[in-house]
């Protein structure tokens, strides 16, 4: 198809305002879907959990036809965890729809969708939605839209996507105010080597990989022998074609659409999401060099920052767990696992997420799709220490750059995901947390709640800019850690619902911070060792042992729980041992008697307390990660 007859564009949103109703209507109109065919709302919304929770997870695309025209859509996540798939989606086309709620207005998702809207250089169409809504007010949000992306009033378009009124505008829309593909040369058969951008990647039982790739250059036919340049994978294209919104099998991939590609890969690692597909220019393969082939630009690598441990319930169900965990990261490029193995809890994962309801998402699938219910340790981040480089020996499985600092020594960096990484005391510097930018958009009469939450979290204010005449939008540098336990549930509960928050990675800061650890019985438990600041250890942690206390069985020695800052304990408790009454049948015998019965008992004890090891049951573990 000719490519000034091809529009890709994508939908962006704050969660819950209506991008995958919107696309339902477009599937409609253009006939792409039939209506008697929609067994469910949000047909984009593939995922059981995606339609149970009404959010989107993953990005979807899919290919319409309308007046001659071929219009790929992306539908995307509109939950910040996910912004790491808006990102793909942006950078795989040319315009995007804005959406935003008739009764809600611009919320903190929406301003941050829009900046990287701006920066990818796309035509934005804006869209207020729900306008069928008794408590919709579309003036109060045009002027929003207005003062945030300068535009006329005349072009916002005002719909109800879900009783389908004024939609078929966007479509005009679309046609008319979004470019035709960037690509990087005409169709040209002097020019004929081929460069696709891969946005997302899927593994499917039966065709194993199949990447999701944007045509930048000549096209892409089955059979093609293809190369990925960041992973130097070499595939053949046993399949080609483009998204209805099922699988359409193709004869080739034009130049400037959205397509799939089979690769045949068994991982998902194999056909990471900002590669490049690439095949040489009229030669044969043998005498191609990839290497001298310049990849796409555009995209970025997610970097989670939040980890959290994976147990089984039960330590027998270890392999079970282990086949779950490694079929679900072939769907989720953004999971990454490391195996371990604990004195107290025997096999574990250790995994890396893009945030809370990304955690959520994978234990929930676990369940789900696996039968497996697990253990999740609270979540915790990644932290950067600075230590001399001749030290660096001591510590060189961990990944190092070497800098210079403001004394000119020779500094290297390292990044701390484990707290048992962490170099002893007098071996590194300083330790370095992850600040984010957090943005708050909240009613002004919440505003004074909401600053005295984050003074308690260790902020640093930066601006405070209104939007409105009632609203306000706050921003600070919070610490990441301070983010990640319960601030998004104690600022709707301060602002009673109203405030929308966004977050994104700012920089590593210096700040004083050290390593807890607890033992119970003189042994180091590693999944409840964490890395926290000074202020806060002996609080958090006499309320963690007096919770270990009550939750540990007893046993028949004394157990003692102990929380330790390096080599100083900061809190301790004690169990009691269970006693058996040994002296109950003598009655009337000398009390030399019952001395030597209950000596005889304590050598026993002791005996009994070097040999033996105190087991955390995982019923006790599961209640000190309840909040």
């Amino acid at each position: 198809m000719n490519l000034e007859k091809i529009r890709n564009f994508c939908i962006i949103a704050h969660i819950d305002h209506g991008k995958s109703t919107l696309a339902d209507r477009l599937l409609e109109i253009t006939w792409t879907i039939e209506k008697r065919d929609m067994k469910h709302g949000q047909m984009l919304d593939t995922m059981e959990l995606e339609q149970e929770r009404w959010i989107t997870i993953k990005l979807q695309p899919v290919r319409m036809n309308w007046k001659g025209y071929e219009l790929n859509i992306i539908d995307t996540p509109g939950h910040v965890d996910f912004q790491y798939e808006v990102s793909r989606s942006l950078a795989s086309v040319e315009g995007a729809l804005l959406v935003v709620d008739a009764a809600q207005g611009i919320e903190a998702q929406t301003l941050s969708n829009v900046y990287m809207a701006i920066e990818n250089d796309l035509d934005i169409i804006p869209v207020i939605n729900k306008i069928d809504l008794p408590a919709a007010d579309v003036e109060k949000v045009t002027e929003e839209i207005v003062n945030l992306i300068w535009c006329s009033k005349e072009e916002i378009i005002p719909i109800s996507a879900k009783t389908g009124q004024n939609v078929e505008a966007v479509l005009e829309a679309v046609i008319k105010r979004i470019d035709s593909p960037r690509v990087y040369s005409d169709k040209n058969p002097e020019n004929d080597e081929l460069k696709a951008l891969v946005f997302d990647s899927q593994y499917d039982s039966y065709r194993w990989v199949v990447s999701y790739v944007k045509v930048f250059q000549w096209e892409i036919k089955k059979w093609d022998i293809c190369h990925f340049l960041n992973t130097d994978k070499k595939i053949e294209a046993l399949d080609v074609g483009h998204f209805s919104p099922s699988y359409v099998s193709d004869d080739k991939i034009e130049l400037g659409s959205v397509g799939y590609v089979v690769t045949w890969l068994k991982t998902i690692q194999d056909a990471k999401v900002w590669d490049t597909l690439w095949k040489p220019a009229n030669v044969s393969w043998p005498k191609a060099k990839p290497e001298e082939a310049k990849a796409i630009e555009g995209f970025w690598e997610a970097k989670p920052f939040i980890y959290a441990g994976i147990f089984a319930m039960d330590s027998s169900e270890y392999p079970l767990l282990k086949d779950a965990i490694e079929k679900l990261v072939l769907n989720d490029s953004a999971l990454t696992v490391e195996s371990s193995v604990s004195p107290a809890l025997w096999h574990w994962y250790r995994c890396w997420f893009l945030g809370l309801l990304h955690l959520d998402i994978v234990k929930e699938r676990l369940l789900r799709e696996f039968g497996m219910d697990v253990i999740m340790t609270a979540p915790q981040v990644t932290y950067r220490v600075n230590i001399l480089w001749d030290k660096l020996s001591e510590y060189s499985r961990l990944e190092a750059k070497l800098i210079e600092n403001q004394k000119w020594q020779k500094v290297t960096q390292i990044m701390i995901s484990n707290p048992e990484d962490l170099p002893e005391q007098g071996r590194y510097l300083s330790i370095e947390e992850p600040i984010a930018k957090v943005e708050i958009i909240t009613p002004q009469a919440y505003v004074w709640n909401l600053m005295q939450l984050s003074q308690e979290r260790r902020w640093i204010f930066k601006n405070q800019q209104f939007i409105d005449s009632d609203r306000v939008m706050i921003t600070y540098e919070l610490p990441m850690n301070e983010l990640i336990w319960d601030f998004y549930d104690e600022i709707k509960s301060l602002s009673s619902g109203y405030a929308s928050l966004n977050y994104e990675f700012l920089t590593f800061r210096e700040d004083d911070l050290v390593k807890l650890e607890v033992l119970i019985a003189d042994e180091k438990v590693d999944a409840l060792a964490f890395i926290c600041h000074r202020d806060q250890a002996r609080t958090l942690w006499w309320k963690i042992c007096k919770n270990l206390k009550e939750t540990i069985p007893k046993a028949l020695f004394a157990i003692k729980i102990q929380a330790v800052v390096w080599a100083q304990v900061v809190a301790r408790e004690n169990i009691s041992a269970l006693r058996k009454d040994v002296t109950a049948k003598l009655y009337g015998w000398d009390i030399s008697r019952k001395k030597k019965l209950l000596q005889k008992q304590a050598k026993g004890k002791k005996k009994m307390k070097q040999f033996w090891k105190v087991s955390l049951p995982s019923e006790a573990f599961v209640n000190l990660l309840k909040k």
